[in-house]
């Protein structure tokens, strides 16, 4: 008697195999890339920026991301990158076929957008992100682009 072969968690769509563990996963590590970064903004920034001894420190529930800073931008893009880049495996939808040059140029175009956007607003400019990034914006951009490489790799 032969032992059942194990089921894998994927499914057949459009005639390819797709991870539906794989892609929730790419999802999830995008989307709390985002959180993180808004989290960060939205809550205790201003406790991390504020100059000790001058005026009252503001109320903050959440000290231990107050004292990662100016880290909680790179946990948050690295979360983003990450995500995208488990999103280019090819039992992911953006990881084959069409999805793979969407995945590629868009990640190219959103790195250049960046550069550019930040060019243009200057350091000093209106855009909450980029102003407290200052030239780690670069950075951000190029990430952007260097997982657009991981896309390109993945194109056939």
């Amino acid at each position: 008697m032969s032992k059942p072969a194990a089921r894998k968690p994927t499914v057949i769509s459009s005639g390819y195999q797709t991870s539906i563990a794989r892609t929730a996963i790419a999802a999830l590590l995008v989307v709390a890339g985002i959180v993180w970064i808004a989290v960060y903004l939205n809550y205790a920034k201003d406790a991390a920026t504020a100059v000790p001894g001058v005026g009252k420190k503001p109320s903050n529930p959440l000290p231990w991301m107050a004292d990662l800073a100016r880290w909680n931008f790179a946990i948050g893009f690295g979360l983003i990158y990450v995500g995208l880049t488990v999103a280019a495996h090819k039992l992911t939808p953006l990881g084959r076929g069409r999805g793979v040059v969407i995945g590629m140029l868009g990640c190219f175009l959103i790195g250049l957008v960046w550069i550019v956007t930040f060019y243009f607003s200057g350091q000093d400019g209106p855009i909450p992100v980029m102003k407290d990034l200052d030239q780690y914006n670069l950075l951000v951009g190029i990430g952007f682009m260097a997982v657009g490489f991981t896309f390109a790799t993945k194109w056939e």
